[in-house]
């Protein structure tokens, strides 16, 4: 089993009309044991970005504290809060520094730009990715997923995604999308916990799925 599969993960970010969802599932499992069921992937940076981290819980939990620090430095520095693409690019930067001893985690970067224009973004565990197109860093203008279920959220989330839908048909889609793939996937499951993000408001919100 890899390294990255350990714990189990689900994660995915999708973009709707001004507004953006990122989901993950909630299992923390030691290979096929079940350590708890209430382990948070998704962190928050500011109120409009966001980053889910899968792959090995110790390492996730210690990159984000280092995210966190970087950008309160950032903060104090330049009296604003970071811009997605900005955030991206020094996760791609920390990760890449630690190339030889990698953090083994799969971020999913999602947020609102300047224009309230969604952002969403993944790299691999040193901050590149083959088919990247800006410093190692894949754009989607639709969703992106991470974890050991992201074979079926690829699936789920092609079939469901539309366009410019608005943060309640967003929800809705997320979360189905997310509940269909856990079930697909014994290291992940045991509910969800679904952000949906506007301009106005962050909606935040807990599903119940199959407890097995």
């Amino acid at each position: 089993m890899s390294i990255f599969e350990y714990n189990g993960s689900a994660i995915v970010a999708m973009v709707g009309k001004n507004c953006f969802a990122i989901a993950s599932d909630r299992r923390l499992g030691v290979q096929l044991q079940t350590v708890a069921t209430d382990f948070q992937r998704i962190y928050k940076i500011h109120d409009k970005l966001y980053i889910g981290l899968a792959g090995l819980a110790t390492d996730a939990q210690t990159l984000h504290q280092r995210l966190v620090f970087r950008h309160n430095l950032y903060q104090l520095r330049e009296e604003r809060n970071m811009k997605p693409e900005t955030f991206a690019s020094l996760v791609s930067a920390v990760l890449y520094e630690k190339r030889f001893g990698p953090y083994f985690c799969q971020p999913v970067i999602a947020g609102l730009g300047e224009k309230d224009e969604p952002f969403i973004c993944t790299m691999d565990s040193i901050g590149a990715n083959e088919n990247a197109n800006v410093i190692g860093i894949e754009l989607a203008k639709d969703f992106v997923v991470g974890g050991t279920a992201s074979e079926s959220l690829y699936g789920a989330c092609e079939s469901m995604y539309k366009p410019n839908m608005e943060p309640d048909e967003l929800f809705e889609t997320i979360s189905q999308a997310l509940l269909a793939s856990v079930d697909r996937d014994c290291l992940s499951g045991w509910g969800g916990h679904v952000i949906v993000v506007t301009p106005t408001e962050v909606t935040e919100r807990k599903l119940k799925g199959r407890m097995d």
